[in-house]
């Protein structure tokens, strides 16, 4: 592959399988080539299948100051906090596909505005705001039958985050949409970004980014994608394209 000339102005990064290693730590080395790329005036963004109370501490602590993507792009956050914007999923939608999956026999957990349920439901679903619901199952077949089902049901957006998984969020949310409105509150364009990823929720944006990196540890379909395959999430990949492509 011949060597990307591109500005970078915006690194967008995923966060588990990603920027955090299997401890769900940032490593040294990632913290330093971050802080680099902030001290450029680069943006950094985290942009994640997480919810605001989950990844805003990491931000912290690597003194972002941008946005967050958070829910898969179901919502966008100021590093402050302040609502930029927000996708739902209808409460009808939501307790259909969880019955579904309790039917078949799969681990749950769903992301509501005010937290997240796990194996468990509220007593009315129509009592809250939804942002994303998951599923997962070490048995291929019954996911299969989740896809097969879920594929009768319309306004979804399907995704994973690990090969063991299905997400779901309403159609045409994705990380890539929300990046798209984050360029267009700074007044960059997505040429000018390189996102980081591993999994089928980071695809849109990989391959909408300027530079699309895969980490090492990423499905298959994410590095064939990809402009360009870094190292694992254990032996600092994301510094490693921070450091190749923008620093």
């Amino acid at each position: 592959m011949s060597e990307i000339k591109t500005e970078i102005k915006l690194i967008a990064l995923d966060m588990d399988g990603t920027l955090l290693n299997s401890e769900h730590e940032v490593s040294e080395a990632t913290r330093e080539a971050i802080a680099e790329a902030l001290a450029k005036d680069v943006h950094v963004v985290l942009s994640t299948g997480r919810w605001l109370q989950s990844c805003h501490p990491y931000a912290e602590s690597l003194k972002l100051t941008s946005y967050l993507v958070t829910a898969n792009g179901g919502e966008i956050w100021t590093v402050n906090k302040e609502l930029v914007e927000q996708h739902l999923l209808k409460p009808e939608k939501i307790e259909k596909v969880y019955t579904l999956a309790k039917e078949i026999g799969l681990s749950i957990w769903m992301i509501s505005t005010e937290g997240v349920y796990r194996d468990s439901a509220p007593d009315n679903f129509y009592d809250h705001k939804w942002l994303k619901f998951g599923c997962e199952s070490y048995n291929e077949s019954r996911l299969s039958e989740m896809m097969k089902q879920l594929s009768y049901i319309e306004g979804l957006e399907l995704t994973n985050s690990l090969p063991t998984n299905m997400e779901v969020n309403p159609k045409g949310v994705s990380k890539a949409s929300a990046l798209e409105t984050v360029c267009e509150k700074i007044g960059i364009s997505m040429k000018e970004i390189m996102a980081v990823g591993d999994s089928l929720n980071d695809m849109k944006m990989i391959q909408e980014a300027g530079i699309g990196v895969a980490m090492g540890n990423a499905q298959d379909a994410i590095k064939q994608a990809a402009n360009y395959v870094t190292d694992t999430n254990n032996n600092d990949g994301v510094a490693k394209a921070i450091h190749r492509f923008v620093l």
